[in-house]
């Protein structure tokens, strides 16, 4: 297109030039459609651009504004959805125009659509209805997340001017305060963010109200205001299970983790299969007792429940930052290894792997996901990328071997795992001292016990051997580190497993696994 957007900037290219002087050209010679499509691929690369908005400003001044231009439908473009709310504003009614603005900043959230001279306008705040505008907001805040990425917030802040110039004229309306409190919240204004919420829940006291008066506490750090909040919303509605959720991450983050896991049960005996309420439980029991078993139920419940409504992070957030759960495990790298097959893979499977190969990952099953594209690549191949000199060479802890090992995975997935060439292959690769070839292949097969329960005793029996065989040894850590984020483990191996690890060590550069602070996750309630 004309121009390619960074963020809420813009770089101007000579083809959008161009593009203006068309337009401008089309409309001297009165062919209005032309200079609307133009427009509308501009608007959607350089949303401020003034040139563009003094066309559409001669398009305004057409007979009909111009809004026949451009159809009202929801499927439309971007671009040309952006068009038809600006003229709208032209034409007196800016309030009509604000939900489309806003539908654009919930599909491309970093772009500054809204930084126009009519959204903050006081008088904007004045003609808009409440309920209409605390309901875009809701939709916003919903589609940008808690809180909203930093490459995000000043692109999303005139939205928030819009609320102080109808909070200013409309006073005390509860949704409207809570709805903005929620905005504020995600752009780091947790100050208004509060007084907001305080203000719409004195207005107006409800469920909603108490919700967004805790996530607003939350915010601020003041738990023990943010749980009498979210204790408040229970009261009013003890069927919501969600809030139950809430309150358990609240109590948590106070270290009340008995009483938060207390609320979590009494949830479960209602619901056993509330998604919010699944996931904070074994968050949460995770956090109690550091035994992976919960973090593989909760792998299980994902994989099992596809349609969930929200979006979760739990078992993202449970696996950041600890070996093998959430990426390669810092310090010494062991010896690199040999491979089974002396060959030269081609070009293309080389690339395929570094394209894939990553030192960090979500969690077990998203690191087998990433590596469904070396499907592709030949099993020998994947051998014998195991010998390669990207590989072998390498300093860092990338992962390399790694990856080549999760790529067996995929070939012959159709196998029954006992039988199957791809665990044959794999068995093959932990002979002999560990290296990073067996570690590679050991990792492998606690990723697939991960995504296949069928294959979790098998796999357990496998690392169990493995971690007794290794214990007195100088690569036990090593050992231990993927025996703790092994499923099916008995205790008395994860018993070994822990002491390993409790055994001195070269300093790791990573420090400990950071607790992210709960953020709500019920996009109904922004």
């Amino acid at each position: 297109m004309a121009s390619v957007p960074l963020g809420s900037f813009l770089v101007e290219s000579p083809s959008s030039h161009r593009d203006i002087a068309r337009a401008r050209a089309a409309l001297d010679r009165g062919e209005n459609a032309d200079a609307a499509g133009l427009l509308a691929g501009l608007l959607a690369h350089a949303p401020t651009l003034p040139e563009i908005h003094e066309l559409l400003s001669r398009l305004a001044a057409t007979t009909g504004g111009g809004l026949d231009l451009f159809g009202a439908e929801p499927y439309e473009s971007v671009g040309r959805t952006v068009a038809r709310a600006h003229l709208l504003a032209a034409s007196g009614r800016p309030e009509d125009g604000l939900p489309l603005l806003a539908t654009a900043s919930g599909s491309h959230p970093e772009i500054d659509w809204a930084g126009v001279p009519w959204v903050s306008e006081p008088a904007l705040g004045v003609r808009v209805d409440p309920g209409v505008l605390a309901r875009t907001i809701m939709r916003l805040c919903t589609a940008v997340g808690d809180p909203a990425p930093a490459e995000t917030v000043d692109a999303l802040r005139p939205y928030l001017t819009v609320v102080r110039h109808a909070v200013a004229a409309h006073g005390e309306q509860a949704m409207l305060l809570g709805a903005g409190s929620a905005l504020a919240r995600r752009l780091g204004e947790v100050g208004l963010a509060v007084d907001w919420a305080a203000r719409g829940a004195r207005a107006q006291p409800s469920k909603l109200g108490e919700i967004w008066l805790g996530y607003a506490y939350r915010s601020a750090g003041r738990m023990p205001e943010a749980l009498a909040a979210l204790r408040r919303a229970v009261a009013y509605d003890p069927d919501d299970l969600s809030v139950y959720a809430d309150v358990a991450a609240t109590l948590a983050d106070l270290d009340r983790l008995d009483e938060a896991l207390r609320w979590t049960e009494l949830a479960l005996e209602r619901d056993p299969d509330f998604d919010c309420v699944v996931h904070t439980a074994h968050r949460l029991r995770y956090r109690a007792d550091s035994d992976v078993a919960h973090l593989v139920a909760l792998a299980d419940f994902i994989r099992d429940h596809p349609d969930d409504a929200h979006e979760h992070t739990d078992l993202e957030e449970c696996c950041r930052e600890t070996p093998w759960l959430g990426g390669m495990p810092a310090g010494a790298l062991l010896p690199a290894g040999r491979a089974p097959v002396n060959a030269e893979p081609s070009a293309d499977a080389v690339h395929r792997l570094l394209r894939v190969a990553s030192p960090t990952w979500a969690h077990p099953p998203a690191a087998y996901d990433r590596a469904l594209g070396l499907v592709l690549v030949e099993p020998w191949e994947l051998l014998a990328l195991l010998a390669h000199p990207s590989v072998t060479e390498a300093r860092q802890p990338t992962g390399l071997e790694a990856w080549a090992c999760l790529g067996l995975l995929h070939h012959g997935s159709e196998e029954p795992w006992l039988e199957s060439s791809r665990r044959r292959l794999l068995l093959g690769l932990l002979d002999g001292d560990l290296d990073r070839v067996t570690q590679a292949a050991l990792f492998a097969l606690v990723t697939y016990a991960w995504v296949d329960p069928e294959a979790r005793a098998d796999v357990a029996a496998v690392v169990t051997g493995r971690l007794t065989e290794t214990a007195s040894g100088p690569a036990a850590r090593a050992v231990a580190e993927l025996a703790l984020a092994a499923p099916g483990l008995d205790r008395p191996a994860r018993e070994l497993a822990a002491a390993t690890i409790r055994v001195p060590a070269i300093p790791r550069p990573r420090g400990r696994t950071v607790w992210r602070r709960f953020t709500p996750r019920r996009g109904d309630r922004a």
